[in-house]
């Protein structure tokens, strides 16, 4: 028996090792691509604190001995600044919640009910996704210059024209991934909810919405960063009011003729940052169980 347990111990133990070595390895590997991708953050927010003679040194340092906050201070004392930073939060959040709210609904219509066209609905939009954002710029540019003669608001040089084509452009991908998050609430709790009084309506908020969060969740914060982040719209769209421009348009402003500001860039970009790393930390906890998918039967 105890030469049996030993050959038991002595067949395992080989394979325990080589367990413990590939954890190892895989978490080295986990810490390596961590650092790659976390590295050109830190250069970000290590040049917006160089000194300008550091930023145009030609030979940069990882690190310095002189931070300094000038870069900062030149972003926010430019003129409107903080209304392009508004402009930015108003158009991100109008979007995340206008594009949950309408995936939702469209998300349960598309799962929960069989009518005609159904399957080319969803066809189409997977279509969607396929279509580059660069092919249609120029037909929404005509588009949006037209409907604005008819509905004020939505026209060039309005936020309207930033937030549309950003709710149209994020609603195939949540459509797509609330669908699932529908499908995986069983059948029998709705027609448990249904035996009990509940109507469609409480069902859907009561009941299915909460199930689903998660998944909204998950589909807002690629919204967000997507709607955040935007420059071609907002480049192409807003023409001539530059009071409606957003964050990125700002960082124009240190691209110059006689020498681009790369201080004054680099701290604009960590402002622009900000935001969307707070707004992941806050969510962050939902959207790993939205992308690993919560709703269980």
């Amino acid at each position: 028996m105890k030469t049996g347990g030993g050959e038991v111990r002595r067949r395992r133990g080989p394979g325990r090792r080589y367990g413990r070595y590939g954890r190892l390895a895989a978490e080295a590997a986990a810490l390596l691509t961590a650092a790659v991708v976390a590295f050109p953050l830190y250069w970000m927010v290590l040049s917006a604190l160089k000194p300008e003679g550091e930023v145009l040194s030609d030979r940069p340092r990882p690190w310095t001995s002189e931070p300094s906050l000038n870069a900062f201070r030149r972003v926010f004392g430019q003129q409107d600044f903080a209304r392009y930073f508004l402009n930015s939060l108003l158009v991100a959040g109008t979007v995340v919640f206008v594009s949950a709210l309408v995936a939702f609904l469209a998300a349960t219509a598309v799962t929960r009910f069989r009518f005609r066209f159904r399957t080319t609905l969803l066809v189409m939009f997977l279509v969607a996704q396929m279509v580059p954002v660069e092919a249609l710029t120029i037909p929404l540019f005509f588009l949006l210059r037209d409907a604005g003669a008819y509905v004020p608001g939505i026209g060039l040089n309005t936020l309207g024209s930033l937030i549309l084509p950003h709710i149209a452009f994020s609603l195939p991908f949540a459509v797509w991934m609330l669908r699932g998050f529908v499908r995986a609430v069983p059948e029998t709790l709705e027609e448990a909810a249904y035996l009990d009084g509940a109507t469609r309506a409480r069902f859907l908020w009561r009941i299915l919405f909460p199930l689903v969060f998660p998944g909204l969740v998950a589909t807002s914060v690629f919204s967000f960063i997507s709607t955040w982040n935007d420059f071609l719209f907002a480049k192409s769209f807003i023409v001539s009011a530059t009071e409606n421009s957003t964050l990125p348009m700002a960082l124009l402003v240190f691209f110059k003729d006689e020498g681009n500001d790369w201080g004054g860039i680099m701290a604009a970009s960590t402002v622009m940052t900000v935001p969307v790393l707070v707004f992941f930390i806050l969510v962050q906890r939902r959207l790993v169980s939205g992308l690993g998918g919560a709703v269980k039967d």
